[in-house]
């Protein structure tokens, strides 16, 4: 292989490379799945919004961060959180991270709450499966 042959190949592996991020511990926001109509966003105040959705049995649910702190979202009783455990898959969202909880079977209705403020009112919420 001549060494413009090598070049080409060394550019074009760098480009690939640099294509797929490694910024160096920057992170990128996680964009919400267009497909989820049941989500719940945390606004920039700090304040959730809807306090409650109705969700047919086996759904997702998506929680979406706006504010400039992290929130722990987690499913009520606090600290336990074993009322719905599929909502602690969403965990602690960085600002404009995003994330479903697993799915919600079980016909019931669901509390939740920010798990480092959890008498804030603000950041409660609870999901009707029916």
């Amino acid at each position: 292989m001549g060494s413009r042959a090598v070049t080409a190949v060394l550019a074009t592996c760098g480009l690939e490379l640099a294509a797929c991020g490694g910024g160096g511990g920057v992170t990128t926001p996680s964009p919400p799945p267009a497909t989820n109509p049941y989500v719940f966003t945390i606004s920039s105040a700090g304040v959730i919004a809807p306090k409650e959705l109705t969700v047919p049995p086996g759904t997702r649910v998506l929680f979406v961060n706006n504010a400039a702190r992290p929130h722990d979202m987690a499913s009520d009783d606090h600290p336990d959180h074993q009322d719905c455990p599929a909502i602690n898959q969403v965990g602690v969202l960085g600002q404009g991270q995003s994330r479903e909880t697993g799915n919600l079977n079980v016909v019931r209705t669901c509390g939740f709450h920010d798990h480092n403020d959890p008498d804030n009112t603000n950041l409660k919420g609870h999901i009707v499966v029916r």
